[in-house]
C-alpha cells in the first residue's frame, strides 16, 4: 500500500521513522511519500518531498513573517497528495498544518486520514475536535490521559497505541551500556558530571531560553553544562550564545548526553519526557517575553495545569516547571541546586518518573499502531 505522511518537526521525524518502519515490517510492498526529516528519509522505500525544516516556524512574529512561504506549503502538499493518490495520509501532530490538509483531503478525496499522536487539543483550541471529527478518520493517541479527554469529554473514539518515546529510549538504553569515560573522550570533555541542557528544537525556543540556561550553571563549578544540539539547527546559530563560555555543544547525541547526565535543564516538550525516562532529575525551562502577561493569559487560556509531559502523564507535580516570568536565571539556579545536593529531593522525582513510566504501559507503539492501520485499510477496500 501507499502511504503518504506529514511531519512538522524532529520529534514528528523520530516517532515517524519508526512507524514507517513498523509499516513496511507488516506490509512488504509498502511505498512512502513524505514532508519529514532525515529519519524517515532512512526508512527504505519513501521518497522526501519537503523537509520539516522549510515547515518549522514557531512564534506570532516568525509565522506572520514567513505565510506566503507556509501557504506555499500548504497548496503544494495537498496537491501532492491527491496526485500520488496514496492509500492513506497519515498525520503526525503539527496540527496548524495538519488540520488544515485533512480539511482539503476529506473535502475532495475518498483517501482516509489517520493521525498518529493526535493535536494537544485538551491544552488549548479545544474547539478543535470539530475538525477532527469531520476530517481525520482514524485517531491515534500516545499519551494515556488523553483518553478521558477524546472518548470521555468528546465522545470520539480513540486508539491508544502506548507512547514511541518509551520504545526509543528502551531500545537505546539496552544497546549503549553506560561508558562515561568513552562519551568524554569521544567529546573532548572535562572529566567532571555532566550537567544536560535541552534548549528547545526551533531557533526561538532557543533563542529566549539558552542564554539563561547558560547563566545559571556558572555556579557549578564542579559540574560541566553540556549543550544537546538541535536536530535541524546549524552549528554556527550556536556560537553567538557560547561565545566566551567554554560549554560543549554535542550534535546527534542527545540520549547520549542524557544517558551519563546528572541532571538536566530542559525547555518544553517530548525532551522532558526522554529525560524522565532517562532518570535524569530535571527542570523545565521556557522563557518566553512579556512573561507576566503570558502566565495570566495561560492560565485563562490553557486548559491544563502542566505544561510538561512528565506533569501530565503523572497528573501531579514531579518536575519544577519554570515557566514565563518564573524562567529566571535565579530560579533556574535555586532547582538546579537542589537537583544536584538535595538528595531526597532527587529521589522523590525518580519515584515519580517510576509512577509517570508505568502510566504509559509497555512498549512496541509503533507496532501496535500500524497493526491497527493495515487492519483497517483492509478492512475499508
Amino acid at each position: 500500500m501507499k502511504y503518504y505522511l506529514i511531519v512538522g518537526e524532529a520529534s514528528g521525524d523520530l516517532h515517524a521513522s519508526h512507524l514507517m518502519a513498523a509499516l513496511k515490517d507488516a506490509d512488504a510492498e509498502a511505498e512512502f511519500r513524505f514532508f519529514g526529516g532525515d529519519l524517515m528519509s532512512a526508512v527504505e522505500g519513501g521518497t522526501l518531498v519537503k523537509h520539516y525544516r522549510e515547515l518549522a516556524y514557531m512564534g506570532f512574529i516568525p509565522v506572520l513573517l514567513h505565510l506566503k512561504t507556509i501557504f506555499a506549503n500548504m497548496r503544494f502538499c495537498k496537491h501532492d497528495i491527491v496526485e500520488w493518490e496514496p492509500d492513506v495520509l497519515i498525520l503526525v501532530d503539527y496540527p496548524g498544518f495538519n488540520l488544515d490538509v485533512a480539511k482539503y483531503i476529506h473535502a475532495h478525496t475518498e483517501i482516509p486520514v489517520f493521525y498518529y499522536i493526535s493535536p494537544k487539543i485538551w491544552a488549548w483550541k479545544e474547539y478543535r475536535i470539530k475538525n477532527i471529527r469531520r476530517d481525520v478518520d482514524k485517531l491515534f493517541s500516545i499519551l494515556p490521559f488523553e483518553m478521558d479527554f477524546f472518548e470521555g469529554k468528546h465522545h470520539y473514539p480513540i486508539h491508544y497505541v502506548g507512547n514511541p518515546t518509551l520504545d526509543e529510549v528502551s531500545v537505546y538504553i539496552e544497546r549503549h551500556p553506560k561508558d562515561f569515560q568513552g562519551f568524554i573522550k569521544e567529546n573532548g570533555l572535562a572529566e567532571k558530571p555532566l550537567i544536560a541542557l535541552l534548549a528547545g528544537s526551533r531557533k526561538q525556543e532557543i533563542k529566549d531560553n539558552l542564554p539563561q540556561m547558560l547563566e545559571a550553571v556558572k555556579d557549578f563549578p564542579d559540574y560541566q553544562p553540556v549543550l544537546a544540539g538541535a536536530p535541524g539547527i546549524e552549528p554556527g546559530y550556536y556560537k553567538s550564545f557560547l561565545k566566551d563560555t567554554e560549554i560543549k555543544i554535542v550534535f546527534n547525541q542527545t540520549y547520549a548526553l542524557l544517558n551519563h547526565a546528572e541532571a538536566a535543564l530542559v525547555t518544553s516538550g517530548t525532551a522532558t519526557l526522554e529525560t524522565a525516562l532517562f532518570r535524569v532529575p530535571q527542570a523545565v525551562c521556557y522563557y518566553t517575553v512579556l512573561g507576566k502577561i503570558v502566565n495570566f493569559l495561560k492560565r485563562i487560556v490553557l486548559s491544563v495545569k502542566y505544561i510538561s509531559l512528565v506533569n501530565l502523564i503523572a497528573g501531579r507535580e514531579v518536575v519544577q516547571e519554570l515557566v514565563a516570568d518564573q524562567m529566571t536565571v535565579t530560579n533556574v539556579r535555586e532547582e538546579l541546586h537542589r537537583l544536584l545536593y538535595d538528595q531526597k529531593y532527587r529521589q522523590r522525582m525518580l519515584d515519580g518518573y517510576d509512577e509517570m513510566t508505568k502510566r504509559l504501559g509497555t512498549p512496541g507503539a509503533p507496532k501496535r499502531a500500524a497493526s491497527i492501520m493495515i487492519r483497517e485499510l483492509i478492512r475499508k477496500k
